[in-house]
């Protein structure tokens, strides 16, 4: 079942082997000319603070030990190139047949951002498109691009109410 389309796909490996799949991988890709089959290679990280003998130092540890991601067109080509890699043990899936991550799953594991374009400001009159207060209209009190987030001062009861909500939930009023 070849598709055009590049999805990303779990790959096992050995315990500790996870960049050196990674940088194999990406080796092979860019000998072979692979760029448009294989996109991608990511060894999913954290930033965690250790405090070890009263001195506290900032360490990067793997979130899945173990697990390499890989965003690719698959096929057989590209399916053989991953699967060969030495480390490499095969494909997360049924009977080791990759199966994709949603696009749920990816959001989720922070392996992929989007990025929302705003065309309002702080202090810009907005409406709210969806969720509970859907076609409320307030004032925008903060953006926060980062955490993908905006905080609109709607009047509720009398009051004038704070509410948190995504930045796509929210659009300029005209």
């Amino acid at each position: 079942m070849p598709d055009n389309e590049a999805k990303w796909y779990v790959v096992h490996t050995y315990s500790g082997y996870e960049n050196k799949v990674a940088s194999t991988l990406e080796t092979t890709v860019e000998n072979r000319g692979l760029k448009d089959l294989i996109q991608e290679i990511r060894v999913p990280k954290e930033k965690v603070t250790e405090v070890k003998d009263n001195k506290t130092k900032e360490v990067e540890r793997k979130i899945f030990p173990g697990y390499v991601i890989v965003k690719m067109v698959m096929n057989d080509d590209s399916w053989y190139v991953v699967r060969n890699i030495r480390g490499c043990t095969g494909f997360v899936g049924p009977s080791s047949k990759p199966v994709p991550l949603s696009d749920e799953e990816v959001e989720r594991l922070g392996v992929e951002t989007k990025s929302v374009e705003v065309n309002y400001e702080v202090g810009d009159s907005v409406r709210i498109t969806d969720s509970p207060f859907e076609d409320s209209v307030g004032i925008v009190d903060e953006i926060d691009l980062q955490n993908n987030s905006v905080r609109v001062i709607i009047h509720m009861f009398g009051r004038e109410t704070p509410v948190e909500l995504e930045l796509s939930q929210v659009e300029p009023l005209e």
